[in-house]
C-alpha cells in the first residue's frame, strides 16, 4: 500500500489534538476490551492497517490467538464474555449505521454490563477507531508500531 499523504505533516495540529484525545479515550477503559473493540471495528471497516496494528498489541498484552481470529465470527464463539459481547454488539450497531439503525437491542445488552459513564467511553473508544480507520483507508496509511515490528520479526 503506498500512501497518498501524510496527515501528521498535512495537518499537525489538528492530528496532535486527534492522537492525544485517541490516547485518553484507549486509557478509559479495560485494554484488553479495548484492543478487542479496535479490532472489531477495523474488520468491519476492512482496515489492514488498524487489524495488523490492533491485533498485534492486544497480542502483546496477552490475548488468545483464537480470540482474535475468532472476532469476525463473535457471535457464534463462546469465548467472550457477556461484558465483551455487549461491547461487540454495540461495535457492530454504531459502525454499521449506514446499514439501518439497529442500536437498541445492542444497547439493552450494553446497559446490562456497562455503567452510564462507561457507556460514554465505549462510544467515544468506537468513534476514535472508525475516525482512524477512515484516517488510515483513506490515506493509504500503513504503520508499524513496536508491537507489530516484533511480531514481524
Amino acid at each position: 500500500m503506498t500512501a497518498k499523504l501524510n496527515p501528521y505533516a498535512a495537518a499537525p495540529d489538528l492530528m496532535t489534538r486527534w492522537s492525544e484525545l485517541s490516547a485518553l479515550v484507549n486509557d478509559s477503559l479495560e485494554h484488553s476490551l479495548v484492543e478487542l473493540v479496535k479490532t472489531r471495528a477495523s474488520i468491519l471497516n476492512g482496515c489492514a492497517n488498524c487489524i495488523d496494528m490492533h491485533t498485534a498489541e492486544a497480542r502483546a498484552h496477552g490475548e488468545s490467538e483464537q480470540r482474535l481470529y475468532l472476532l469476525a465470527a463473535w457471535h457464534e464463539a463462546p469465548c467472550y464474555t457477556p461484558r465483551e459481547r455487549a461491547a461487540l454488539a454495540w461495535t457492530d450497531a454504531l459502525t454499521k449505521l449506514s446499514q439501518g439503525h439497529t442500536q437498541d437491542p445492542a444497547y439493552e445488552a450494553l446497559a446490562a454490563h456497562f455503567t452510564e459513564e462507561e457507556r460514554v467511553k465505549l462510544t467515544l473508544l468506537i468513534t476514535v477507531i472508525n475516525g482512524w480507520n477512515r484516517i488510515a483507508v483513506g490515506f493509504g496509511l500503513w504503520i508499524e508500531t513496536p508491537a507489530t515490528k516484533k511480531i514481524a520479526a
